[in-house]
């Protein structure tokens, strides 16, 4: 049986596959000539990640196809109603990547407060200038212990970065319209473990009550943070999108930083991607990473395991 992990897949998977008798092709195959390849070689499996899309119009044109993966979390990309309907099996990984995500939003949550995403910008032009002048520019940092940081979306990964910010020593609350409440347990080097337990709130009183906001939910039809909800926020708020392009008004969020209500946002994810706009690229108090979210040697051999071990089950 025929697997085609046409955006990669790790070793640990690979390995996992081949040895219960499956046969891995790592080619990618451009979007427009999936259809001919899938068929020629008698694909059975298709693994993605966020780059190749699985519509109804491929899954109609590939008969053969009895599975499709996704290594991550979301799977818009993927028409997953439709592929079930049509006898298909459809996977993803969900537990794999949080901690990787979670930790993520904490490099731009540290690069905000200590305005590393400008310095990282000016000192290799002015550094040995401007040094004097660019040290007073940066002496007005943070520090996130004491704060108070809002989760939108209580899933693996919300819960993952309520974990850090529990572990920093930040105050959390969260909204999710399916969890009123829960127990997130902080786990430790050496064996030991703290629980807290959280109520949700509404989420006008997260916005309104954070100091710095982190977004963790599926592709909306509209923007869950827009020009209402920029206009209940603190004054000098950082938020960070690490969800899903998309789900945040990146016009709003522009006259937001202009004006001042918003001090900095990290974004992992874009509207437009994967050619974000210019202004948004260009913006001075925007730290920005190209979709890394899940992207660490550690989430990645999870994934590839955690795909092998479904597809074993399901096809064998």
């Amino acid at each position: 049986m025929k697997i085609l992990a046409n955006d990669g897949i790790a070793q640990s998977g690979i390995d996992k596959l081949e040895a219960s008798g499956f046969e891995v092709l790592t080619t990618t195959v451009a979007q427009e000539q999936l259809k001919n390849f899938i068929n020629e070689n008698s694909i059975e499996a298709l693994l993605v990640r966020s780059t190749t899309k699985v519509r109804k119009e491929l899954i109609d044109a590939c008969p053969n196809l009895k599975l499709i993966g996704r290594g991550g979390v979301g799977m818009d990309n993927i028409d997953v109603d439709y592929a079930r309907q049509r006898g298909l099996f459809v996977i993803n990984t969900p537990a794999a990547s949080s901690g990787s995500v979670a930790e993520l939003v904490f490099a731009h949550l540290y690069g905000g407060v200590r305005f590393l995403y400008d310095a990282n910008r000016n000192m290799p032009l002015d550094g040995d200038s401007k040094f004097k002048q660019l040290k007073k520019s940066y002496a007005a940092g943070s520090e996130l212990r004491g704060k108070t940081l809002g989760v939108i979306g209580f899933g693996r990964i919300g819960r993952a970065t309520a974990k850090i910010a529990l572990g920093v020593g930040m105050k959390v609350v969260f909204f999710d319209p399916f969890i009123t409440e829960t127990e997130i347990a902080v786990e430790f080097y050496d064996g030991q473990s703290v629980s807290f337990p959280l109520k949700g709130m509404s989420k006008e009183e997260v916005i309104s009550q954070s100091d710095f906001i982190s977004l963790h939910v599926p592709a909306q039809k509209e923007y869950v943070i827009g020009k209402k909800e920029f206009s209940q926020m603190k004054d000098g708020v950082g938020i960070v999108n690490a969800a899903r392009g998309g789900v945040l008004d990146e016009v709003a969020l522009v006259d937001a930083l202009e004006s001042g209500k918003v001090a900095f946002a990290g974004l992992d994810v874009f509207e437009s991607e994967p050619t974000p706009e210019i202004r948004i690229l260009m913006h001075p108090k925007i730290s920005m990473t190209p979709h890394i979210g899940a992207a660490t040697g550690e989430a990645q051999t999870r994934i590839g395991a955690e795909l092998a071990d479904q597809i074993i089950t399901l096809l064998k």
